[in-house]
This record gives structure tokens, sequence and C-alpha cells, in this order.
């Protein structure tokens, strides 16, 4: 196996992994980074992004950082960190700017002034788009380009990590496997920006890579892991047959307007909330959920019809041209929607530049857990939380990169030689298996969870483990991300069935009240078994 040294490891090309690479380059010129990921360039959940990013700008009069806070906390159920809401909220108007002057475009009125729209759960207009609905992609192909026109950074597409290299608590660098041959990386910086978890479930607005490595990856190393039990499911997916399943009908088309009714053609947000279909994502899902059981059926609706045509299509042209291209027309007709997984407020417990429980190790971006988001994500927080944490730990890197040379162990290289042994020609079909386990996870620790459902998840999960005998080399990529969706998978049903009351995201019918006091659940792998901690 080879080695390799470099003085970065970014691993993940999402919004947070981009601007780390663009911003370390920067503020370290002389480095050598490495950008690893999975997918091609880009490819991540940070693409699919429509809605926008929050921006608390100083030239929108109507907004101010306490008024995020504010909202923030509320929607986070009492597990929101304030000082790290607050370092978020105060640091939106320097990054928003600074992706203005690499030139991402926001949306601008006719008078050239940034545009900003509503969202569930936000007191004030302060989200920021750019094409309509594609803000996501659109800041994601602008830092794209400047990482690979960058000689300083080198990228490896296609390529998955799968072992941290970790030595009397510090990080030493990492295993990359690009289908073919393993690498051996050596570095004492080493950043995840995996993203998110979106695929252990049937229903999904992620990407086909969001499978959860970079936190089976970190948990297997002996990270500590937060709040694991918190999965997000966004109200309006797509319901709809074909490639454009569970396609995102972004928050902010019900910002302009749009109401939802039952299969009856009852609307019934009012009987929920106060705010109604711009309640928190958690409520609104919940909601959807529960008329979908009362009238018999796996969809409900979203009436656009009150957004002029033209609107529409204008501010949501990607959303317009896949209804459009299933049959819907949003000027007449109502779009089926369903609930589907969409962000992870659990990962890598991190602080805000980053640092984990290991030296030499930073998680960023949806991978990482904060306490920014608590137990149910803000709308349009989480591409902000990216760029503030990139810009912040390659503040941090500037005066703290280490640049010792780095010695690996007998032990450590004898681990290592494990690469390099055949495994034989057992292929398993890991196409089967996922489905299998996102079956599980939809209808065992989905939107409404007990201590029965988690436990028949827990057993139907051991069931699977035996069917797949992969404990540390697999065959290929699709079996890495099978091993570690089952690592993700127990840890999530675990946190769940050890988290005793219903906050925000997690809702236990057995456990319908939320305690006055909250607490983080933190995860540790010790003696080869999970155990929380505190």
């Amino acid at each position: 196996m080879e080695y390799f040294n470099y003085s970065t490891v970014i691993i993940g090309s999402g919004l947070a992994g981009l601007y780390a690479a663009i911003k370390i380059q920067e503020n370290l010129p002389d480095g050598k980074i490495l950008l690893v990921t999975k997918a091609d360039l880009g490819e991540s959940n940070s693409r699919y992004s429509q809605g926008g990013i929050v921006a608390v700008l100083n030239e929108n009069v109507s907004d101010n950082t306490a008024s995020h806070i504010a909202d923030t906390l509320n929607a986070g159920a009492g597990l929101s960190d304030f000082n790290v809401v607050k370092y978020i909220s105060e640091n939106s108007d320097k990054v928003i700017k600074d992706l203005i002057s690499y030139g991402v475009e926001f949306d601008k009125d006719e008078e050239g002034n940034l545009m900003f729209t509503l969202e569930g759960a936000h007191s004030v207009n302060r989200i920021l788009h750019c094409n309509g609905d594609e803000t996501g992609r659109c800041i994601e192909r602008k830092l794209s380009s400047l990482v690979s026109e960058n000689e300083n950074i080198i990228v490896m597409q296609n390529t998955i990590a799968v072992e941290l290299i970790v030595e009397n608590g510090a990080c030493k660098g990492v295993v990359i496997f690009d289908g073919n041959n393993y690498r051996t990386i050596l570095s004492n910086t080493v950043i995840l920006a995996t993203g998110g978890i979106g695929q252990l479930y049937k229903n999904t607005t992620n990407p086909l890579c969001a499978t959860g490595d970079g936190i089976a990856m970190a948990y297997c190393a002996g990270a500590i892991l937060q709040d694991m039990e918190f999965v997000q499911f966004h109200p309006t997916a797509l319901a709809v047959q074909g490639n454009d399943r569970n396609f995102l009908i972004s928050e902010a088309v019900r910002g302009e307007g749009a109401k939802l009714l039952d299969a009856n053609g009852k609307y019934y947000m009012s009987e929920y909330h106060d705010m109604r279909e711009l309640a928190p994502r958690d409520i609104v899902t919940r909601a959807n959920f529960d008329r979908m059981e009362k009238c018999g059926e796996d969809f409900v609706y979203l009436d656009a019809k009150s957004i002029q045509a033209e609107k529409f299509k204008k501010r949501f042209p990607t959303i317009y041209a896949t209804c459009e291209r299933n049959g819907i027309d949003v000027s007449k007709d109502y779009i089926p929607v369903h609930p589907a997984a969409h962000y992870f407020m659990g990962g890598i417990k991190a602080n805000v530049d980053g640092r984990t429980s290991i030296k030499g190790f930073y998680a960023i971006g949806e991978a990482a857990s904060t306490g920014l988001h608590g137990a149910n994500r803000l709308a349009s927080n989480s591409l902000l939380e990216c760029v503030v944490m990139a810009y912040s730990l390659a503040e941090f890197l500037k005066n703290n990169l280490d640049n010792t040379p780095i010695v690996i162990s007998e032990d450590v290289e004898k681990n290592l030689r494990k690469y390099s042994q055949e495994l034989g020609f057992i292929e398993y079909d890991t196409d089967t298996l996922k489905k299998e386990l996102q079956n599980i996870m939809w209808d065992y620790v989905g939107i409404i969870r007990s201590e029965d459902t988690l436990k028949t998840a827990n057993m139907q999960l051991q069931n699977l483990k035996y069917k797949f005998q992969r404990n540390s080399k697999c065959l290929n990529i699709a079996e890495y991300e099978f091993k570690n969706m089952l690592i993700v998978a127990q840890i999530i049903i675990n946190s769940a069935l050890n988290r005793k009351e219903s906050r925000g995201a997690h809702y236990r019918t057995d456990y319908p009240l939320t305690k006055d006091v909250s607490e983080h659940n933190c995860i540790l792998k010790q003696q080869g078994e999970l155990s929380f901690v505190r």
C-alpha cells in the first residue's frame, strides 16, 4: 500500500469541504491540501439545497442577530447551545459577503437589492437564494470551480475514506480506497465534511452518497458522537413514482403562500399549530403523517395555486419544471407530497471551529453536531453552519496547524496490512441489503417511534448484520457504504431508545411529553461496545 503526506486532508466536497479547502489554502498558502470525495466533485446534500441560506445581514433593517438567535433556539426545542447559535448568527454577515466576493450571485430585485424570503419558524424574511430554487447548486458550482482551478488543492474523486489512523488520542491520517487501490494518507490535520445519513431511510431527499460514512468512521476511531436520535424529516417531498420520487418541494414554497390539504381536500394546519404551514418542520411533518394515516393515503397535497404562475416559475424554476415533467400544472393542480428523511441534527460532537474529541481530527457541516440545531434544525441554517464552521476552522488552523513529522507505530502498521490481504470472491448483493435496512429504519425508526418499534428495529438489524459478514475490509465501495449504514443505524436506534421523552424531531408515543431538563445523548465506542457518556 502506498503512503502519502499532506498538511491537510479534507473528506467530502459539499459546501463545508469546498469552502474549507479554499479558506485554508488562502490562510496557509504553503500547505499541501488533499480533498477526497466519494462521488464527483460537489455531489453532496449541499447541491440539492433549494430554499436558500440564512443571511443575518446588517443592511436587512427588519432583521438582527437577536431575532435569528431566538428563532433558532425556539426551533431547537431546548437542545441548542446559546453560545454556538450566537456565534453562527454573528458571523453570518461576514461569510455571506465573503461568498459574494468569490462570485456567488444571490438573487436581487429590479433595483439591485438582495432578495430575502421567508421560511418556516423564521420571524422575518432573512433567506437568500440563487436562481430561484438552486441555492446550494449555485454556491457549490462556484466553489467547485475555485477548488478545481487551485493547483495547491489536489482532488481525488470517486474515492471513499475507510479508516481514520488514530494513535494515543491523536489523528495521524486516513486510509482511502478508490475501488481498486488503497492508499494511506498521513496528516496531522484531517477534516471530515461527509454530510448526512438520509440514505438509511426508504424515503429521503438526499443523494445516493449520503450513507453516513464519516460518522461511522469517526465512531470506530473513538470520537464522541452526539444526539444521534435526531433525524429531521422534511414534510414535503414529491410523492410520485419514477426518477423524481422524493424530489424536494422547498419550504420556501410555503413561505410564498402555498397551503397543505389532505386527500379529502381539507386544509388542516390550523389544527396543529398557530403558525400553520410555517410551523417548525417536526410539527408540520407529524401533521402530514397524521393526515395521511387518517385519510388512508400515502400523501397529502400542497396547494400552490395562490402563487401566480409566472412568479412560481421564476422563483422556483426547478420545482416548476419537475412538477411539469410529472404532469402537474402548479397553477391548476395540487402537488402530491409526503415526508422524507432530509437532515441529520446528530453527528460527531464538535466545536464551532470543528474540533472533536480526537486531536487533529475535525468535523464540519452536517456530519458535525455543534449544538446549533438542537433537536430540530431551523430552515436554511444548514448551509450557514457549513460556511461559518469552515471559515472558523481555517482561522483556527492559521495559528494551530501541526507540521510535526508523523511517525506511526508498528502496531498501526500491522493493522494497516489488512488492506493488502485478499478477501476471497464472495460479493454481497448490497442493493438488496440496503433496501432491507431502509425499510427497517423507515417503518420502525421514523417519524413516530416507541420502545416496541425501536426494539423490533434492533432485532431486525441484528439479523441483517448476520447476513453481512464484513467487520473491517470490504470488497468494494458499496460494501463499505452498507457497513457504515449498519453502524450508524444501530447507534440511532440505541440513542432513540435512550431518550425517553419526545423532543423536536424525536417523537415517542410511549413518552409523548418533553422533560423539563434537556440533556444531550453523547455516545462513545468503548471496549468495542456502544456506551453513553457524560
